[in-house]
């Protein structure tokens, strides 16, 4: 399909710098292509009412990590120029695929020193070298420490990637740190944060709970690639990059067993659909999953099992707003974008929401 397709216009005064506070106060738009009011304005506290007892909830319960890191390239004994990496995937204990800029100025064998991204800066509490240069200024960087140790270093150094929409307009501060998280992260190593779970709260989910609504847990790393534009002018020629996820089978049985009693899997966020969807079999099983998936998801995929999504607002052209014009069909996206500009929902990282209801048949195979 050509990527065209998918634009639209969003003014600059739409766009969220700062969550809704508190978080579960967020609009929510809800979108059911089926039903005879098929768009809602409603609330994130509203989401219990249109959910039944026994439906499942999957969350994604990656943390974010400070992978933005500052530092200087060198080769031999000079310093030369700044450099800046953002992790997008660990690959061993010791050895990260990272996004680098300038990326034209690395090659393998250079030294970079993190710090403060100053050429001043002659000690830096974390190095490491270049071992590979791939496309699109990807890179892979071997670090001089390892494991926890590692870990350590990059959450003393590093700083949270705030998506590009929002960095170019303020910087990164301490309040970042709390808000680009879900309030039950706990599996460190993503690079951007699953922001449709960002306005769960402890009061939503005591309301979701005394709905009968069940919660379940999954992990997918969110990469940086999330954030890259799409290159291309057909999505026949998109390349996903890869993120590390888990779908236990613990979790695996319990939402195979809500789809057998008639309950609905609803997905809280685009990552977990993604994983969900990875891990389920031609006849909608879903299967324990450990490793990469680069699945791309575009209108014509019959989705295996999931049944609702709840997500942001997404950027024009961008394989976010491919996918839930997947779920919905592009016609009622467009008019559900139309609808939330018109009336001032806030968009993307740290805005508003919607739930969507899928408009394809459960039992559709690939």
């Amino acid at each position: 399909m050509r990527v065209e397709l998918f634009d639209f216009d969003l003014p600059e005064d739409n766009i969220a710098l700062r969550p809704a506070s508190p978080r579960d106060t967020a609009r929510l738009l809800v979108v059911d292509p089926q039903a005879q009011e098929p768009l809602q304005d409603r609330g994130v506290l509203d989401l219990a009412s249109f959910l039944r007892p026994g439906d499942a909830l999957v969350f994604n319960d990656t943390k974010v990590i400070p992978a933005q890191l500052e530092g200087v390239r060198r080769r031999g004994e000079d310093i030369t120029t700044d450099v800046s990496l953002t992790l997008h995937m660990r690959v061993a204990a010791d050895r990260w695929k990272a996004f680098a800029r300038p990326a034209r100025r690395l090659k393998p064998g250079d030294r970079i020193a993190f710090g403060h991204g100053s050429a001043e800066r002659s000690q830096a509490p974390l190095e490491a070298t270049v071992e590979e240069k791939g496309e699109a200024g990807e890179v892979t960087v071997r670090f001089d420490l390892s494991g926890p140790a590692l870990d350590q270093a990059i959450l003393a150094t590093g700083h949270i990637p705030l998506p590009p929409y929002i960095a170019s307009k303020r910087p990164e501060d301490e309040r970042d740190r709390t808000d680009y998280q879900t309030v039950y992260a706990r599996d460190e190593g993503a690079v951007a944060a699953p922001t449709a779970g960002l306005h769960f709260t402890d009061r939503l989910f005591e309301t979701l709970e005394a709905a009968g609504v069940e919660r379940h847990f999954v992990t997918l790393h969110v990469g940086a690639g999330t954030f890259l534009p799409m290159k291309v002018d057909d999505t026949e020629d998109h390349v996903m990059h890869e993120e590390i996820g888990h779908v236990s089978a613990e979790v695996a049985e319990r939402l195979n067993a809500v789809k057998a009693r008639g309950g609905r899997i609803v997905c809280v966020g685009t990552t977990s659909l993604r994983l969900i969807e990875s891990a389920a079999s031609e006849t909608g099983e879903i299967l324990p999953w450990s490793g990469p998936t680069g699945i791309f998801i575009t209108p014509g995929y019959r989705f295996r099992t999931v049944d609702m999504l709840m997500t942001n607002f997404h950027l024009p052209k961008s394989t976010l707003f491919m996918l839930v014009s997947a779920f919905c069909g592009l016609e009622t996206m467009r008019r559900a974008y139309r609808h939330a500009i018109d009336t001032g929902y806030r968009f993307y990282s740290y805005g508003d929401s919607s739930l969507l209801f899928r408009d394809t048949p459960r039992n559709e195979t690939l």
